[in-house]
């Protein structure tokens, strides 16, 4: 959330505001909404190809690029709106931890790959780390 600088007799102080108004909480979820459109849009553009194996590399390559400037349209934005809301560091945290979620339905859906346990432990111990990381702003 933003500071702002409220005027006193004794001259201007910063105010850090505490909780979620709405216009943060609005900011927050556009920040999420694009995160995840980003992160379909990249997961796709690293990742589905590899049904594909048999197609020339160059043109998977170029293919990926397209794909990840619409990827890029998303994120750039996203960073944009989110960063003063959240710290550059919970941004990338956030990031993240999308990242995975896409990818494992992604990896189950289009790859018919299954999550293993010792998956499952290592996304309890990243959903730690988001605690952590949001520690005193939640």
């Amino acid at each position: 959330m933003r500071a702002y600088q409220e005027l006193t007799s004794s001259g201007a102080r910063t105010i850090q505001p505490r909780g979620w108004t709405r216009g943060t909480l609005w900011s927050a979820m556009k920040t999420i909404l694009l995160l995840v459109c980003s992160n379909i849009f990249m997961t796709i553009a690293w990742y589905g190809h590899l049904k594909y194996r048999k197609a020339p590399l160059i043109a998977v390559i170029i293919v990926s690029w397209l794909i990840a400037f619409a990827e890029y349209c998303f994120q750039v934005p996203a960073n944009r709106i989110g960063y003063g809301e959240f710290t550059a560091f919970q941004l990338k945290i956030i990031q993240e931890v999308i990242t995975l979620c896409v990818f494992v339905i992604f990896a189950w859906w289009y790859l018919g790959e299954g999550i293993k346990w010792n998956h499952a432990v290592s996304f309890l111990f990243l959903i730690g780390a988001v605690a952590f990381a949001f520690w005193g702003k939640l």
